[in-house]
C-alpha cells in the first residue's frame, strides 16, 4: 500500500537502525524519528540509495511530554498510515539512583514508558479502523531478572513494558492488532556507551552478546508473525527460562559471574 508506513522510534543507531534496514529490504516505507536529525538523514538516504521506498524523517526528543502527539501530527498531514509501530527508543541513567535528579528520572521514565503508551494509544484507533496493525515493544532480558546494581529503574519499566504489551493483545488481538514485547540480551549497539556502563559491558563473556542486525530479524519476523513475546537467540531463551524459574539466590550468583559490575 503506497501510503502504509512503519514507524520508529530510536532510529538512528543500534537495534532502531538495524529494524529500519531490514523493513525497508521487505518492502515498507519508513517514518524514522529519534533527537539526532543528521544521523536520521544519513541512514535515510542510504536507504533510499539500496531501495524503492519512501523514507521521511521527523527529529524530536521523547522525553519532551507533547513529542508523541506531534509525531502523530507529522504522520497524519503527510497521510501517512502506519501499519507497523515500532517503540525502540532508549537509554540509561549513568549515576546513581540517589544521586539522580527528579528531572532525570522523570525523562526516563518517560523515553522508555510513558512515551510507548502515549504513541501506542495515539496509533491504535487508527490500526483498529484499518483492520489491523503491528506494535514492536523493544524490551530487555532485565525485564525478567532482579533489579542490577547500576540503572536500577531500567529492569523494572522493561517489565512494566512486557505487561502493557500483553494487555494490548489481550484487548485488541481480536481487532486485528497484535503488540510483541521483544527482549535482546546484550546487544552491540552505542547504548552501553552513551549509559556510562561500556566497562561493565566490556566484562560480559562474548558468548552473551549478539549484533543488532540479528536481533533486529529476530524482533521483525517475531512482529510480524504476531508473536506475543520475543526472546532473540537460543542462548538467551534458556538463560530467560531459568530466569523463570530458578530462586533468586541462585539468580543472584549467576547475575555477578555473568554480567559483571550489575549485582556486585
Amino acid at each position: 500500500m503506497e501510503n502504509s508506513y512503519a514507524l520508529i522510534t530510536g532510529a538512528s543507531s543500534g537495534i532502531g537502525e538495524e529494524v529500519a534496514k531490514n523493513l525497508a529490504n521487505k518492502g515498507y516505507n519508513l517514518i524514522l524519528t529519534a533527537r539526532r536529525k543528521e544521523l536520521l538523514d544519513d541512514i535515510a538516504q542510504e536507504i533510499t540509495k539500496k531501495h524503492n521506498i519512501h523514507v521521511s524523517v521527523i527529529a524530536k526528543d521523547l522525553s519532551k511530554y507533547q513529542t508523541p502527539r506531534e509525531i502523530l501530527n507529522f504522520c497524519e498531514e503527510n497521510n501517512y498510515r502506519v501499519d507497523l509501530l515500532v517503540n525502540n527508543a532508549g537509554y540509561g541513567i549513568k549515576t546513581s539512583f540517589h544521586e539522580t535528579s527528579l528531572e532525570d528520572e522523570e525523562d526516563f521514565i518517560r523515553v522508555l514508558g510513558t512515551s510507548v503508551i502515549m504513541l501506542t494509544k495515539l496509533f491504535l484507533p487508527k490500526m483498529i479502523s484499518n483492520g489491523g496493525g503491528k506494535i514492536m515493544i523493544v524490551s530487555s532480558v532485565a525485564s525478567f531478572a532482579a533489579p542490577s546494581v547500576i540503572q536500577p529503574l531500567y529492569g523494572p519499566i522493561k517489565t512494566f513494558m512486557n505487561r502493557f504489551s500483553d494487555s494490548i493483545n489481550i484487548n485488541y488481538k481480536s481487532k486485528g492488532v497484535t503488540s510483541t514485547a521483544v527482549c535482546p540480551g546484550f546487544t552491540v549497539t552505542g547504548f552501553h556507551t552513551a549509559s556510562g556502563v561500556q566497562e561493565q559491558m566490556d566484562r560480559v563473556p562474548k558468548f552473551l552478546v549478539f549484533s543488532a542486525e540479528r536481533i533486529a530479524d529476530e524482533a521483525i519476523k517475531a512482529t510480524l508473525a504476531g508473536k506475543r513475546l520475543c526472546v532473540p537467540t537460543k542462548t538467551y531463551k534458556f538463560l530467560v527460562f531459568m530466569l523463570r524459574n530458578l530462586p533468586q539466590s541462585i539468580l543472584t550468583l549467576l547475575g555477578k559471574i555473568l554480567a559483571p559490575g550489575r549485582y556486585d
